[in-house]
This record gives structure tokens, sequence and C-alpha cells, in this order.
């Protein structure tokens, strides 16, 4: 009888599209999605593989796998012989700028298979993202108005969203359970580094240290809103973002968050008019790692502004914009937000919705005092097509946006698929393969 592992190894047939497709799953999110997602689509007749490159990643990969220990300058060379060896037609991911999917995507460039990338919603709360191809910075969606109008014309009016809140403390209990296994587990791993800047150790030291402070935080964000809408303030609000976020290291001219807020600060100095004043409010997941508060005061003193700024950790996001004269940021989804609510943004970044039309188009400097509101007709059609392109209802942090997140993904990553893969899926789940050729396997 042969062995079984040797039968695995042997090379697959050429993929075609009268075959299901072969989905090869990479890193997640520390979250059972990426593995619910898989058992709908082996469901479905297709098959399933996956790549485990950290204790981490397989905790939350139930099912069968594979397992990636070399050294990162060596993944390139193992990737393009396992597609070819496994007949792999479609890779899935979440976040296309870690350094393994990145490579993972110059791949499947050269062989031409399709990558669907998971993230965070473009739109919140209650939706996740599903692109084809790259997200963000690298996402296909129309990059002008007439595109836009054109597009959102031929697609129907979405469907009202399904609450799907996600659940803190199981979010934080999960990705608690990731990185002990990797801190448990190195040497299953040798050759395994994080895409994260800093050892986790030391972001949840930052956590511990957050969590202490968090009452006095919560009443000095409190207490500023009250002031700011009792006294009628006028005021630009800045909303940073993760430090660590690739975003800015990759879809920004600014290498983190300091460089941001300096050059905001500084032409708020030189542009803006007093009273008018400026409310920097920092990142919900922030770790408190990095004193920031300390870093836009500096800059505040520095640019001759410490007056008329203030810094806040919390306080509700949607009224802040709402009361806001505009919104600066890099390319957040903080600039969906309050292009929905109608106030003038500006990113400095690369963003879905960075476009005439939308955002800000005539330079910071020129934002203090002439702030454009978005076109809200332009606006209503964006959001319909990155609905429809994009977005699916569920989320990633409890049990009932996680069922409905992958309810909704596997038709939106099968219409991407040719149709005689779908039907050859079909004829594998209900046993129309005679010769078991279609059965899925691991």
């Amino acid at each position: 009888m042969k062995d079984k592992r040797l039968v695995m190894l042997q090379p697959r047939p050429d993929a075609s599209p009268d075959r299901p497709a072969t989905f090869l799953f990479l890193q997640g999110i520390a979250s059972p999605f990426f593995s619910d997602l898989g058992r709908a689509l082996k469901a479905r007749g297709h098959a399933v593989r996956r790549i485990n490159f950290c204790a981490g990643d397989w905790l939350f990969w139930p099912l069968p796998s594979d397992h990636y220990r070399g050294q990162r300058d060596g993944w390139e060379g193992y990737l393009d012989a396992y597609v070819a060896r496994h007949g792999v037609t479609d890779i899935v991911l979440f976040g296309d700028c870690r350094p393994y999917h990145v490579t993972a995507r110059d791949v499947a460039r050269t062989r031409g298979l399709r990558v669907h990338v998971f993230e965070e919603g473009y739109i919140r709360p209650n939706w996740i993202t599903c692109e084809l191809g790259g997200v963000n910075g690298h996402s296909s969606l129309p990059k002008t108005a007439q595109e836009v109008r054109d597009l959102a014309r031929r697609l129907p009016q979405p469907g009202r969203a399904m609450p799907s809140t996600g659940n803190m403390a199981r979010r934080g209990l999960w990705d608690v359970a990731y990185n002990i296994a990797n801190i448990g587990f190195p040497y299953l791993y040798p050759n395994f580094r994080t895409h994260r800047p800093r050892h986790i150790a030391a972001e949840y030291a930052g956590w511990i240290k957050k969590f202490v402070r968090r009452g006095r935080t919560r009443r000095e964000a409190i207490r500023c809103n009250e002031i700011y809408t009792a006294v009628g303030v006028d005021y630009f609000l800045l909303p940073l973002q993760l430090d660590s976020d690739y975003q800015i290291r990759v879809h920004s001219p600014f290498l983190g968050v300091e460089g941001f807020m300096d050059r905001v600060i500084k032409s708020f100095a030189d542009g803006s008019v007093a009273p008018t004043r400026l409310l920097v409010k920092l990142h919900p997941l922030d770790s408190g790692l990095i004193n920031w508060r300390k870093f836009a005061r500096a800059s505040a003193r520095r640019h001759g502004v410490s007056e008329r700024l203030d810094f806040i950790d919390g306080g509700d996001l949607p009224s802040l914009i709402q009361g806001a004269r505009g919104v600066v940021i890099v390319n957040s989804t903080v600039g969906m937000l309050s292009l929905e609510m109608g106030r003038p943004t500006l990113a400095t970044g690369t963003a879905i919705y960075n476009m005439e039309g939308l955002t800000h188009r005539s330079g910071l400097d020129s934002f203090w005092t002439d702030p454009t509101p978005p076109d809200m007709s332009l606006m209503r059609d964006f959001r319909r097509v990155v609905l429809h392109r994009t977005q699916v209802n569920g989320g990633f942090f409890s049990r009932g946006a996680i069922d409905r997140a992958v309810a909704g993904a596997v038709p939106r990553i099968e219409s991407s698929l040719p149709d005689a893969m779908v039907a050859a899926a079909r004829a594998a789940r209900e046993g129309g393969a005679e010769d078991g050729r279609f059965a899925p396997v691991y």
C-alpha cells in the first residue's frame, strides 16, 4: 500500500476551469473566521489548503495544514513550488502588506492566481472588507468621480446591514491566546518573524498601563467633548492611526504617526486663524507604548499653537466629526465616516476615497481657511460601489458576526471564479464525479 504522505506530495495536474478551485489560506486574524471560511469553501466542493507560519496560526486553524519554517528570504521559492505542486488557483489572506503576503501577491501575479484579501471594513460598523487583488492603496475600486457614477448607475441600492457588533473581551482573549502560543512554542517555527514592529510583551505592558489610567483619560475626553459642545468651539479634528499601520508605512509619504502629526500641526499653525482649535484624538486600539500626547504638545509648542491644541484618548467619534469644521487623516477608514457625514475631509495618503469631488484637493495649508465639503451625491454613489464591490456584512470577533461574514464571503469569492470551476465544485459536493477526481483534499 502506498504511503499516504507520498501520495499527497505527488504533483497535481495544472488547475483548469473544469476543476474546483484550490484555495490556499495564509495568515489571518486572531479569530476563527479563516478556519470557518475554509470549512465553508470545502463544503462547497472546493479544495482547501493552509500554510502556517507560527504557533498562533496553527492554533486558529484546527484543520489539516502545512507549515513554513524556513527563512523569510526562502519563502518565495517555497511558495512558488507549493502552488505548482498542489494546483493552487486562489490565495486567501488578511492584510496585503505583511511581508509574507507581499511575496505571495508577487507569486500570484506571476502564476496568474486570484488573491482574495480580507481586512477590517472600509465602512464601519457591521462590515468587513473582502476584495479581489488588494485593498486600500492596492484596491481596484474606481479612482475618478466619473468612473464611480458610471458604475453606480448599474448597481442596485444595497440592502440594509444586519448589526454585527464585536465582543471586545473575546477579541482580547483570542489575541492573547494567539501570542501566548507564539511565545510558548517558538521552537516549532524558529525562523518566524512577526510583522508587528514591537515585541508583543512590550505592547501588552503598554496596554496594562493604559488600562490602569483608563478612567482618568475617559473622564478627560468626556469633559473636553462637553466643553466643545457647550461653548460651540470652532475646531478641526485630527484622529490618529496606529503607528504600526501599514497604511501609513506603505501608502503615505510619512514614516509614522509622529511625522504626520508634526506636519499637520505646523500647517495648522501657519494657516489657521485664532480662536480655531485642533483636537487630536488617539486611536482606540493604540497600546499607549508611545506617549503621543507628549509628542503633540511638544510639536504645538515648537510651532507656537500650544494654547490652541487639545489631545484626548476617548470620546464619541461620530459626534466629534459632526461638530468639526473638517477632518484631517492619513488614509484611515475614519475618512469614509467623515465623508458620509458631509464633513470636509483631507487625506494626506493614498485612500480609496481620496478623489476629486469627495476630499479637499487644494492642499493642507488651504484646508484651515477654505475646507471643501464632499459632493454628497457622489458620496452616495461611491458608498454604493464600495458596498457592492468590497464589503461583506459581518465581523471577526463574535460568533454571530463570524457566521454572517462567512455566509457573505463565500458567494463573493465564488463570483470571481470561472463558471465551469463553480460547476465542478457543485458536481463534487453532489457526488457527480464518479472517479472522485473533484473531491476536495488538504
